[in-house]
């Protein structure tokens, strides 16, 4: 008896471990789901009109500031923007796979230097066409996107830092972090298609994006993922049996919802622009 209670609670913890693991899964498969979709429709909307010189293709989609005609250092760097975006994510995607890192440690050193640089690139031409060329919509939209991409390149300062020391756990941290902020702008896009379906409409949307749930969510697009991301990883290295399965129920309630925004980002705002 006194071995099945001393046994008992480690068991309790590895099946909490097992569910929060599982949980983490179920989330990054669903996010490998609707990010190759976002790569996808960046390729067959953006790619062909770009390579055959017509850019004024890409303002079909109804862009803040797409092309216009005459402005070439801000055309050139749109079409940057835009078509490193699907590398971006791409390259995001494979750092986060176990077994490339397990089996091809070389690449994923070479795949995470590349997506440094490009993720650099990215937040560094986003603050430029805010605050340069003008593409926004509402002040507080222009700050929120500004403060994600300076946290984007503080984050990927910090995960560069740790891989050079050799930090690896705290690398490992910082790269998911990284990730995350990364993928702001498709969070953005999911959170709104899950918003609109789940509520039946556009409620506290306004026309130009100066709603109540416009402002929030501009901010939500990386507080909510980043949240998420520091419970879970509190969770997994210390959290008690009860918070790793709190953390797991959440992380698929979550994950749910982002699937709905899959979709409807997938079925709603892109499929009908191809």
């Amino acid at each position: 008896m006194s071995e099945t209670i001393a046994v008992a609670p480690r068991a309790r913890v590895t099946n909490a471990a097992a569910v929060l693991k599982a949980s983490a899964v179920f989330w990054f498969v669903t996010a490998a789901i609707g990010q190759i979709a976002f790569i996808w429709f960046i390729s067959a909307f953006y790619v062909p009109p770009t390579l055959q010189g017509q850019f004024e293709a890409w303002n079909r989609k109804g862009l803040i500031t797409g092309y216009v005609a005459g402005d070439d250092a801000g055309n050139l760097q749109f079409a940057i923007h835009v078509l490193l975006a699907a590398l971006i994510t791409a390259g995001g995607l494979l750092q986060l796979i176990p077994a490339i890192r397990r089996r091809a440690p070389k690449f994923h050193r070479w795949n995470g230097r590349f997506y440094l640089v490009l993720v650099a690139v990215m937040s560094l031409g986003g603050l430029w066409l805010v605050w340069v060329r003008g593409t926004y919509l509402t002040i507080p939209g222009a700050i929120s996107i500004s403060t994600l991409a300076v946290l984007t390149l503080i984050a990927g300062g910090i995960t560069l830092r740790h891989a050079l020391a050799r930090r690896f756990p705290l690398h490992e941290r910082w790269a998911l972090r990284l990730f995350i902020l990364a993928s702001g702008v498709w969070f953005q896009r999911v959170g709104y298609m899950a918003w609109m379906i789940l509520n039946g409409g556009p409620v506290g949307m306004g026309s130009r994006m100066d709603g109540p749930f416009d402002i929030a969510w501009g901010f939500g697009q990386f507080v909510l993922p980043l949240t998420v991301l520091e419970l879970y990883m509190w969770a997994r290295r210390r959290g008690p049996s009860a918070a790793k399965l709190a953390v797991a129920g959440l992380v698929t309630a979550l994950t749910l919802v982002m699937a709905v925004g899959i979709f409807g980002t997938v079925s709603i705002m892109w499929w009908r622009f191809l």
